[in-house]
């Protein structure tokens, strides 16, 4: 399996959640996802909580799972903030074993696209069938690729965010850029950082593999999920071509 190279953008859970502030579009998604098939849950990738804790505040009996140590660091201050029980597990998606089934396991927000490879790919849904109970479901959040976005001039920086610099030092602004690999369908983004009116700027590498609509229930298939149900976005409207989410919903075959 390929290495994991995603610590470079996951530095700091401060500047993390700061930059996602405003995402919470897909919580209550899974809120419904928990209350119609039921707890114990395991969250894969769950970063700093975002998702975790909400689903906690409701009483529900959750697992995070990441790799990031400073990410889950933030994730466990917050969680005691808000007085909730959640256990954090840090440790690969790819290569875990816990003493639980869950009768729902989560990716949320695009996290597969950090499996670049499809022995990582079969490594991580091969520990996700291992961790289902019986009945058990598995939820895929994934948006549906857009070649302009894909294709677009690499070049070309473009803005993507402006947030308060956690340590008080100003406003952060990321540009971006990307060239998109065809041939291993990986988009390589670069993310430029400037603070305030600080002269450095520095730079965090983004390597996403993309997984087109067919390619991938054709990967759960084939790795032993059968496809229940598949959306198009968070209001669980039916997937189709100009939607904007793959968010598939699976179980054991």
């Amino acid at each position: 399996m390929k290495t994991c190279d995603c610590e470079d953008i996951y530095w700091d859970g401060r500047h993390y959640d700061k930059k996602y502030q405003d995402l919470a579009e897909d919580i209550p998604f899974y809120l419904r996802q928990v209350e119609k098939y039921g707890e114990p849950v395991l969250e894969l990738a769950c970063g700093t909580g975002r998702v975790t804790i909400p689903i906690a505040e409701k009483g529900f009996d959750i697992t995070g799972l990441d790799i990031s140590e400073p990410m889950l660091a933030l994730a466990k201050e917050k969680a005691a903030e808000r007085k909730v029980d959640v256990k954090w597990i840090l440790a690969d998606y790819r290569d875990f074993k816990l003493d639980t089934k869950f009768n729902l396991i989560i990716i949320p927000f695009n996290s597969m696209a950090h499996i670049l490879d499809l022995e990582s790919l079969n490594a991580c849904f091969s520990r996700v069938k291992e961790h289902l109970t019986a009945s058990g479901r598995f939820i895929v959040d994934y948006f549906n690729p857009r070649l302009d976005f894909l294709l677009r001039d690499p070049s070309s920086r473009r803005l993507i965010k402006e947030y308060p610099d956690p340590d008080g030092k100003g406003i952060v602004v990321i540009y971006e850029t990307n060239v998109y690999d065809a041939v291993t369908q990986i988009n390589r983004i670069k993310w430029y950082y400037k603070i305030g009116d600080e002269g450095k700027e520095w730079i965090k590498e983004l390597n996403m593999r993309i997984y087109y609509p067919q390619e991938l229930d054709e990967l759960l298939l084939l790795n032993g999920f059968k496809i229940e149900v598949k959306y198009g976005n968070f209001d669980e409207t039916p997937f189709e071509s100009q939607s904007p989410k793959q968010l598939i919903v699976c179980r054991k075959s």
